[in-house]
């Protein structure tokens, strides 16, 4: 937002700047006006340099010269007119768009224009039996573990109907996010699996992370959507600490496309 009210600030100075051209003489010099009047024998121009009209004799001005000057500087004006018009009515309708989304934490999607709230799934975390057992011998396991982090059901009860969703996450506080798929499996869906490591106990997490853009709107506000159009399936938008089992889950279906 500040970035956007930046270029507003430096294109309007530029079109300040730009209302003024050359008023050139034959002898190679020039004055730099900000409009000018053929008056007969004389040429009446308004001095930038002195913020005042002057007159000059007409033979010493070359016209054709500075016609071409003025033209030019018009168009000039004219398109950066048109820029920062264009970049004013994207920042109204960013700022429109910000208003539109909760104050609450939490994640919400784009449905026709209309800002949805998500509910966040419940996951738990699965750990192999033969893990589970060590740890009850030592409090220190001394080979590597694995866990699976899944959420119940094989299926969304939220499915969007189109391939390019659109998110928007408010943060309570800085944490990594993203768009991860799920892989259905034996009544419940797979959101990511985890390689423990013995001693330090790091957790090493594997997700199959979809490729995104995201913009920040405002501070802790984020838009997230997928880079390429999603293929049917099962999908989370997620939001973790990296290294730490520590997830928000909001799952989804991207239902298939009616022929």
């Amino acid at each position: 937002m500040l970035f956007r009210g930046t270029v507003i600030f430096f294109l309007s100075a530029i079109l300040a700047l730009a209302s003024t051209f050359k008023l050139y003489l034959k002898d190679g010099d020039y004055h730099m006006v900000r409009e000018y009047q053929v008056q007969d024998d004389r040429v009446r121009y308004f001095s930038t340099e002195r913020g005042d009209w002057e007159e000059i004799p007409k033979e010493l001005v070359d016209l054709d010269k500075t016609e071409k000057e003025r033209k030019k500087t018009d168009e000039g004006i004219k398109q950066t007119a048109q820029l920062i018009d264009a970049e004013d009515k994207a920042a109204r309708a960013e700022r429109r768009e910000v208003a539109r989304v909760p104050l609450d934490a939490g994640a919400y999607w784009l449905n026709d224009a209309q800002v949805k709230p998500m509910e966040p799934a419940d996951w738990k975390t699965e750990t192999s039996n033969k893990r589970h057992v060590l740890q009850m011998v030592t409090p220190i396991p001394v080979v590597a573990g694995k866990a699976t982090v899944t959420v119940k059901g094989e299926k969304a009860a939220l499915s969007i109907p189109t391939a390019e969703p659109e998110f928007y996450l408010r943060l309570d506080q800085l944490e990594g996010f993203g768009i991860i798929k799920l892989t259905p499996k034996k009544g419940q869906r797979i959101v990511e699996n985890i390689s423990i490591v013995p001693v330090t106990k790091e957790n090493i997490e594997d997700q199959k992370q979809v490729e995104i853009y995201m913009r920040e709107m405002a501070t802790g506000l984020f838009k997230v959507w997928p880079a390429n159009p999603l293929e049917p399936g099962e999908y989370a938008l997620v939001q973790y600490t990296s290294g730490e089992v520590n997830l928000r889950v909001w799952d989804f279906s991207i239902a298939p496309k009616k022929d």
